[in-house]
């Protein structure tokens, strides 16, 4: 016979008793019941519980530019704000199809080739929804950004990852000829690097877009960091000679204009692709909040002197960051581009990137990434931690000197 259980409700009055057998336990599809709590949420949690300072999530903790808030504001009392269309409002699609002339050189028809996402994260889900089949192999870079597999798995997708190993995280050529095949449906290249701050070189991505074509595959590209490039060059992938007829390009205004919380994003892709990204995304958000897509349209409008103070004011924080980080003790892979930096923990003696993590919160004050969990096999990155630098000069500057005072090198 089932045990009966009372539940406190409110101000101490006991609800109906139900019994323990019928009370709701946790559920999730197999497609998703091996993956966790999402390592951002774990460790911004604890970064919270412990008074650490984060510089692990990758989020400012300065805000955007008053004069895109100021659209929004404005869009808001003009009474913008009903569903606006499903793939964009028809000022956004032209800016992103006018920055993209001029970042990527590319032509693009911005009532076709244009789709307005809820971030890049939901491009990205509508882009594999919406152009990978159950059993279809894709390919990615480990270590990755988490929500990729997760997206994968949701449509039964098979993952071959080709790992990117310090110092200089190198496409390895063998490896990735190795990856491709006849069931090879699509690569997933994000450039710059989230974690690792690699801006892929021209001429791996003219390998990848080989392999592409060879073996008649798409490319899903994530291009967040495009507009964070400290050394050699952001090029878009469908910039190169047969490639934009087989590439969806993704981007987004959360990282370059520090309003990650507002989850703008896009995806630029041929008419043919860009239906099955558009099916999708019509059953995933539908559309995308419409004053903050007008912002977005002041925002893609801004000066190049903003994305030259951009670049200017996050290498001064790289900077302080980086030669803080090696004064500590830890070796340091320095990044090219994106605003974080992977380093090796391993002269502090722990057994991996978890157990050091934990301690540099609970008795350091700081939190960082353990990437092990960015990929297939967690061997590959237990050695490495990654530090972000989207936070203020002071903030790094404490962080840097908790870590001087609180964390001993191994001799």
């Amino acid at each position: 016979m089932a045990r009966l259980v009372s539940a406190p409700v409110g101000n101490g009055v006991e609800a109906e008793s139900f019994p323990a057998s019928s009370l709701p336990s946790q559920q999730v599809c197999r497609r998703l019941e091996k993956f966790k709590t999402t390592v951002f949420t774990q460790i911004s949690s604890m970064a919270i519980k412990h008074q650490a300072i984060n510089l692990g999530q990758g989020f400012p903790n300065f805000d955007g530019p008053k004069f895109i808030k100021e659209a929004a504001m404005q869009a808001i009392m003009e009474g913008k704000n009903q569903y606006g269309r499903g793939y964009g409002v028809p000022e956004l699609n032209a800016a992103v199809a006018d920055r993209f002339l001029k970042d990527a050189g590319l032509v693009v028809d911005p009532e076709t080739e244009v789709t307005i996402t809820t971030g890049c994260t939901e491009a990205m889900a509508a882009s594999v929804i919406g152009l990978v089949n159950p059993g279809d192999e894709v390919i990615l870079f480990a270590p990755f950004y988490d929500s990729y597999q997760v997206t994968l798995s949701m449509v039964d997708a098979i993952v071959k990852t080709v790992v990117l190993r310090p110092p200089d995280f190198a496409v390895p050529e063998k490896e990735l000829r190795d990856a491709f095949s006849k069931k090879t449906r699509a690569i997933i290249v994000n450039t710059p690097h989230n974690p690792t701050g690699k801006v892929f070189s021209l001429e791996e991505l003219q390998l990848i877009a080989s392999l592409c074509i060879e073996y008649d595959s798409l490319a899903f590209t994530d291009e967040v960091y495009h507009k964070i490039v400290f050394e050699g060059e952001h090029i878009s992938l469908a910039s190169l000679e047969g490639m934009y007829e087989r590439t969806v390009t993704m981007n987004s205004l959360g990282k370059t204009f520090s309003l990650t919380g507002w989850k703008i994003g896009w995806a630029v892709a041929p008419p043919n692709l860009t239906w099955g990204v558009r099916q999708a995304h019509a059953f995933l958000t539908f559309a995308t909040a419409t004053p903050l897509q007008w912002a977005a349209v002041a925002a893609l409008n801004s000066p190049d002197t903003y994305y030259d103070d951009l670049i200017k004011d996050y290498r001064l924080r790289k900077d302080i960051l980086v030669e803080g980080l090696k004064s500590v003790g830890f070796k340091v892979f320095e990044p090219h581009g994106s605003y974080f930096v992977m380093v090796d923990h391993t002269p502090f003696g722990f057994k991996n990137d978890i157990e050091f993590c934990q301690h540099l919160i609970e008795n350091v004050g700081v939190a960082a990434i353990p990437p092990s969990v960015f990929y297939l096999n967690p061997e590959d990155g237990k050695s490495l931690v990654r530090f972000a630098f989207c936070k203020d000069e002071q903030t790094i500057r404490i962080a840097v000197e908790r870590m001087k005072d609180k964390l001993n090198k191994q001799t």
